[in-house]
């Protein structure tokens, strides 16, 4: 009976398809290149100086394309299950823009402008087996954001974060390994650079740091003996609060409201493990 059992077993999962915690680690040492969909959603809102109600100012919605290069390593050189992970990815594309005249209200205006976006991150952390197709990896992350937006005559938001996060990691069959990440961190050094032109000054102001919270699912199929197609979804928020006022020529002043962000990012591309 059990030789009966075993011979059945072996038909409904041939042995390529049984799935290992070996196709989770190496489907962790890869270099890749993925396009990237980046919809972005920034909302400025809140109040004003002097106690004034701005309510929505502005908005920027729109999906802006790029691409991404990354690469991770597994390995217990230092430690046992060590995770190694560096990501760069660009977008340069057109979004909506919502916003009014001076003196106006939201609405009045609706065009596109320009929005250029760059990230860069680097992560490290063990990860832990919690059986044969398990494994739970944390981290801790650090990484920048900029966004060269082209309203007006420019103006470019940029920060610094830092947070802890996981992976948790599933191999349902061999070829296949599903990845569910979280992080959960803080801005630093948010900054926002006013472009001057048409009769006013520019500045350049600090603004105010937020909680970051990013949250993604992704998947890495094994085409070909270390070859992978690769298909995610990532979502990140934050917010920047208010800057200081600053004077722009006519007895005229201006700052930078609260802003709220929700950039959601689509990517496919290949990866090669080594």
């Amino acid at each position: 009976m059990t030789k009966f059992i075993l011979t059945i077993g072996c038909i409904v999962f041939p042995s390529t398809l049984l799935a290992e915690v070996i196709d989770i680690q190496v489907a962790n040492n890869q270099v890749s290149i993925q396009s990237i969909s980046n919809n972005v959603d920034y909302t400025e809102t809140g109040y004003g100086r002097l106690g004034t109600t701005i309510g929505t100012l502005d908005t920027e919605s729109g999906r802006v394309p790029g691409f991404s290069l990354a690469v991770s390593r597994m390995t217990d050189y230092w430690i046992e299950n060590g995770y190694f992970e560096a990501e760069y990815d660009y977008a340069n594309g057109r979004t909506k823009y919502i916003g009014s005249y001076q003196g106006g209200v939201y609405g009045d205006v609706v065009t596109t402008s320009g929005a250029v976006l760059s990230n860069y991150g680097i992560r490290y952390g063990k990860g832990f087996v919690i059986n044969n197709v398990l494994m739970l990896t944390p981290y801790a992350e650090l990484g920048h954001h900029k966004w060269d937006r082209g309203v007006n005559y420019g103006e470019i938001y940029d920060h610094d974060y830092y947070g802890i996060g996981g992976l948790l990691q599933y191999s349902p069959i061999s070829p296949l390994v599903l990845t569910l990440n979280v992080l959960y961190g803080n801005t630093s050094a948010s900054k926002i650079e006013v472009i001057s032109g048409g009769g006013s000054n520019g500045f350049s102001a600090g603004l105010g740091n937020s909680r970051l919270f990013k949250y993604g699912l992704a998947a890495d199929y094994e085409l070909d003996k270390n070859i992978y197609g690769k298909v995610g979804i990532e979502v990140t928020n934050f917010k920047y609060g208010i800057s200081a006022v600053y004077p722009i020529g006519g007895g005229w002043v201006a700052w930078e409201p609260d802003s709220s962000t929700r950039n959601t990012t689509i990517k496919f591309g290949i990866g090669r493990a080594f």
